[in-house]
């Protein structure tokens, strides 16, 4: 399989061409050990500069345009760009792409942070939309189709949808329903696809972005499949986004000394993925699956499948290489577990109150080696289980959720997050003047700052909606329950910065 970017870079090595250019290491011969060591001579050989045999990231006309149009061709999209920022950057791309400033955009209220930059930088207007809470197992759904049709009836004159799909966890929206809706009000559908980089090759998978009709699509390449941190890919298809305009605003965003480590690992991971593509998913399935039948035979520990979720909380399928156990039943906290696993050397993607996920590829297929790391996993969590003996301990979280039933703890898990109101532009305040004031006294002034339990995760407040009294209580509760909290400078919640006006 071909893979231009790369080849590429193996013939300027070659030729054993003396480097009088950047960068300053030469090669590695100028790098300080012991990361010299570390990366090894081959890798810091290959840290080259932009050479004209290399191509040129912001007007790409040989190998760099060949490994793009190659992409383009695997994903179905009618052009595709390589994101050096991540996919960070490729969502910013995205915004600012199908946006004018002023645009209103529907956003799901538990998007990643770097949608919050790209409505900066697009100086667009996000209309939020809540994604149905899970309480079972503490996990946020999806964005429903009907939300968005709902949305539309209130402001027609928005420009484009931006979805989250698959979230973290493996779960899809109904991308197809979703952009048929967008379309029939003209407005663009925008993907942050950063968990799907490897939908569309196997039929086990949900469906990927550009599968569905989707406009944009960003995709964390490095996540799930061979490139390195940090190189993501932007897809784009379709009459709605101009492609130019798309070119544009990638070479304002992207640097002029792009690393070519990074654009060969997306060369060399979209090669791999057209080559094998369904056979690696096999592979990822094989190691899923056993991990999921072993935690499954533990008595009270909740594997979360497709038979929980699928069908309801705006979810039309899911990916289940993302291996989540709920540890509701087993009266412990997620980080408790994942301490207990990276004790025994096992470190996993993420971790909540109630919920631990395990990210499985078909890199971990190795059937006598992945075995040893399943019974590890087992055996580390075993240790966790209450009265270590969970086929005949009672659950400890069931008992305890009888004797607070008509607890304040248990109210306070039910309360509703409060309805905000939107006083100035997130640009507004990002370039505002701030202040620092105690929670306590924030009523009635503006947030420049988002603030977030866990669970559910969704942001209480954004920069840019007004402090309410109402506000002010339900963090107040929620910290006495001891939930963590994600967002603010001050992560006790003391004080709160807000815009000076």
């Amino acid at each position: 399989m071909k893979q231009p970017l790369v080849e590429a870079m193996e013939r300027y090595l070659q030729e054993q061409v003396y480097p009088l250019h950047t960068p300053g290491h030469k090669g590695g011969r100028g790098m300080a050990e012991p990361l010299r060591s570390l990366l090894g001579p081959a890798a810091l050989r290959m840290d080259v500069s932009l050479m004209s045999e290399l191509d040129d990231i912001h007007a790409p006309s040989g190998c760099i345009k060949a490994a793009q149009e190659e992409a383009a061709r695997l994903y179905g999209s009618d052009a595709c760009f390589m994101a050096v920022n991540g996919t960070t950057g490729a969502i910013h791309a995205m915004l600012m792409t199908a946006l004018r400033p002023g645009d209103k955009v529907l956003i799901p209220r538990n998007a990643h942070r770097s949608v919050m930059g790209g409505l900066i930088l697009a100086d667009a207007t996000p209309v939020y939309v809540q994604p149905a809470f899970i309480k079972e197992i503490g996990l946020q759904g999806q964005v429903t189709p009907e939300q968005v049709e709902e949305a539309f009836a209130q402001h027609s004159d928005l420009k484009a949808v931006l979805l989250t799909s698959p979230n973290y966890f493996g779960m899809a929206a109904d991308v197809k329903k979703i952009a048929e809706i967008a379309h029939a009000h003209d407005a663009a559908l925008l993907v942050d696809e950063a968990h799907g980089p490897h939908l569309g090759f196997h039929k086990s998978f949900p469906p990927s972005a550009m599968q569905c009709g989707a406009d944009m699509a960003a995709q964390s390449t490095h996540k799930i499949l061979g490139a390195l941190t940090q190189s993501s890919l932007l897809q784009v298809k379709g009459t709605r986004i101009d492609l130019q305009h798309a070119a544009d605003v990638m070479s304002l965003i992207t640097t002029t000394s792009p690393n070519y480590l990074l654009m060969g690992s997306l060369d060399a991971a979209r090669a791999q993925l057209a080559e094998r593509g369904t056979s690696m998913m096999e592979d990822a399935l094989r190691a899923a699956r056993l991990l999921r039948s072993e935690l499954e035979k533990m008595q009270g520990l909740k594997v979360i499948g497709p038979e929980d979720i699928v069908g309801k909380y705006g979810i039309a399928s899911m990916d289940i290489t993302k291996v989540a156990i709920n540890l509701r039943d087993w009266s412990i906290s997620g980080v408790k577990a994942a301490e207990a696993l990276r004790r025994d050397k096992i470190a996993v993607e993420l971790v909540d109150p109630q919920n631990v996920l395990f990210l499985v590829t078909y890199a971990d297929w190795a059937p006598v080696q992945w075995q040893e790391t399943v019974t590890r996993i087992c055996r580390s969590l075993r240790k966790l289980a209450p009265a270590n003996n969970p086929l005949e301990a009672r659950s400890a979280w069931k008992v305890r959720e009888e004797e607070l039933k008509n607890s304040e703890k248990a109210e306070a898990l039910q309360m509703e997050i409060p309805v905000t109101e939107t006083a100035a532009s997130l640009r507004t305040v990002f370039y505002g003047k701030k202040k620092t004031l105690p929670l306590t006294e924030a009523a009635g002034c503006i947030c420049a700052e988002a603030i977030s339990f866990y669970p559910p995760g969704i942001p209480v407040i954004l920069p840019g909606e007004r402090v309410t009294e109402e506000i002010i209580h339900w963090c107040a509760v929620m910290k006495k329950q001891g939930l963590p909290v994600s967002g603010p400078a001050d992560v006790t919640l003391r004080t709160v910065r807000v815009l000076d006006e």
